[in-house]
C-alpha cells in the first residue's frame, strides 16, 4: 500500500476517520474528504503525517459534481491519479415512512447514492489506468435487512449493493476490482448517544455481544485496498457480529 493514493469521502470522523487513518498507518497518500468539519479533518491529517503517511484536507459535498471536480483537481495536483476510492460519505434522516417528507427522502439518496456516483465517475479512469486500482463502498446491515425508520438510508444503502457489483463487472474489463463492506452496529458518536437500553439491546441481538470497532471496519478496507485482495471483486463483506445469523 506504500505510496499509493486514497480518497476517502466523509472521513473527518467516524468509520471513514478510521479508514484514513489506517491508510496513513500503511505509507499512503490520503484525501481527507469532508464536507462541514474542517477541524476534524485538519485533525485526521496530523494523525497520518504523524504516523508516516501524507495527507490533505479536501473539502467538497459529494453531491455537488462541481466540488467532487476540484476535489479531482487538488488530489492530482498535489498526489496525481488515484488507486484507491472509498465511498463512505453518509448521511441520517431518520422518520418513520408515513411521516417522512420527501425532502427526508431526497437528501439520504443524494449524499449515498449521488454521492457515489459523482465520485466513482469522477475518479473512474484513475481506478481503471491504476495497476491495481480498488473501489470500496461502505453500505451498512440496515440495507439487507431494513430498520424502523430508516427506508431512505435502507434504500440507499441497499443499492450500493448493486451499484458495486454492476462496478466490479465493468472494471475488471482494466483489471481493478469493485467490493462493499457492509458493518453492523458500530461504536462511532452516533451510535454511542444512543440511549443504553438501545444499545443493550442491540448488543443482546448480536451474537458476539458487542458493538463493533471502527478499526475492525479500517482493517476489511485496507485488506480490500491491498494487492492481497486481487481476486476478490463484486462482494460484500458483512461485517456485523454475526447479527445476520
Amino acid at each position: 500500500m506504500r505510496q499509493k493514493t486514497c480518497v476517502v469521502t466523509g472521513s473527518s470522523k467516524g468509520i471513514g476517520r478510521g479508514i484514513a487513518e489506517r491508510f496513513g498507518a500503511d505509507g499512503c497518500n490520503v484525501v481527507v474528504n469532508y464536507r462541514s468539519s474542517k477541524s476534524e479533518a485538519e485533525a485526521v491529517v496530523e494523525r497520518i503525517e504523524a504516523a508516516g503517511g501524507s495527507a490533505i484536507a479536501v473539502q467538497a459535498d459529494v453531491t455537488d459534481q462541481d466540488a467532487v471536480d476540484a476535489m479531482r483537481d487538488r488530489t492530482r495536483e498535489t498526489f496525481g491519479p488515484i488507486d484507491v476510492l472509498v465511498n463512505n460519505a453518509g448521511i441520517n434522516q431518520d422518520v418513520l415512512f408515513d411521516e417522512m417528507s420527501h425532502e427526508e427522502w431526497d437528501v439520504v439518496l443524494d449524499v449515498h447514492l449521488d454521492g457515489a456516483f459523482h465520485c466513482t465517475q469522477t475518479f473512474y479512469d484513475d481506478l481503471a489506468d491504476a495497476e491495481s486500482g480498488r473501489l470500496i463502498n461502505i453500505s451498512s446491515i440496515v440495507g439487507q435487512g431494513g430498520n424502523l425508520g430508516q427506508a431512505n438510508y435502507a434504500t440507499a444503502k441497499a443499492g450500493i449493493f448493486g451499484f458495486t457489483r454492476t462496478l466490479a463487472l465493468e472494471l475488471a474489463r482494466e483489471g481493478s476490482t469493485s467490493n462493499c463492506v457492509a458493518p453492523g452496529f458500530i461504536a462511532t458518536d452516533m451510535v454511542e448517544s444512543l440511549p443504553d437500553s438501545i444499545k443493550g439491546k442491540i448488543r443482546d441481538d448480536t451474537p458476539l455481544g458487542r458493538l463493533g470497532t471502527v478499526e475492525e471496519i479500517a482493517e476489511i478496507v485496507a485488506f480490500l485496498a491491498s494487492d492481497h485482495s486481487s481476486f476478490i471483486t463484486g462482494e460484500v463483506i458483512d461485517a456485523n457480529g454475526g447479527k445476520d445469523l
